[in-house]
This record gives structure tokens, C-alpha cells and sequence, in this order.
């Protein structure tokens, strides 16, 4: 379960209940939301996984043909599936 901090129930509780109110510094809360969201975008986790050597392999030359560490590979392609850019075959 997520949580919620006192921050993030002020925002829910000003949209739901529509009770506007201005601020001062307005670019620069736009900015610092607008960081706030790339951080939790971006935010990584470490994990185990356990593949065939062989494929370890094979992931390893491909990407060192495309010149990228094979870490960045197969975390592009877990990427890929998960926004549905890629599909498994049926």
C-alpha cells in the first residue's frame, strides 16, 4: 500500500473539494512538483533474477553490438513490455 504524506492529502483534498487558493511563487512550485513526479518516475529497484547462462549471453553480445551494458538492455526491454510497446508472442 502507498502512502500518503501530509503534503500529498493537502493536493488530494484541495482538487477534491475545489477550494482554490493562490500562490505566490507559482513557476516555482510548478517546478518543484514537476520534479517531484520525475523522481518517483525514475526511481529505481534493485532486484535478483535468475536467467539461463546461455541467454546471459546472447543479451550480453547484443548489447555490446549496440554499444550499451547489457543491464540498460534488459532494463529497456522489461520497460518495453510493461508500457506495452512490446508484446509476447501468443
Amino acid at each position: 500500500m502507498t502512502r500518503i504524506t501530509e503534503e500529498e492529502r493537502a493536493i488530494i483534498d484541495y482538487v477534491e473539494n475545489q477550494d482554490p487558493k493562490s500562490v505566490s511563487n507559482l513557476s516555482a512550485e510548478m517546478n518543484r512538483y514537476k520534479n517531484m513526479a520525475l523522481q518517483q518516475m525514475t526511481k529505481k529497484k534493485a532486484i535478483s533474477l535468475r536467467l539461463l547462462e546461455n541467454d546471459i549471453e546472447l543479451i550480453k553480445a547484443r548489447a555490446l553490438s549496440h554499444g550499451i551494458p547489457y543491464q540498460t538492455l534488459l532494463s529497456s526491454i522489461v520497460h518495453q513490455y510493461a508500457t506495452g510497446k512490446i508484446r509476447l508472442e501468443a
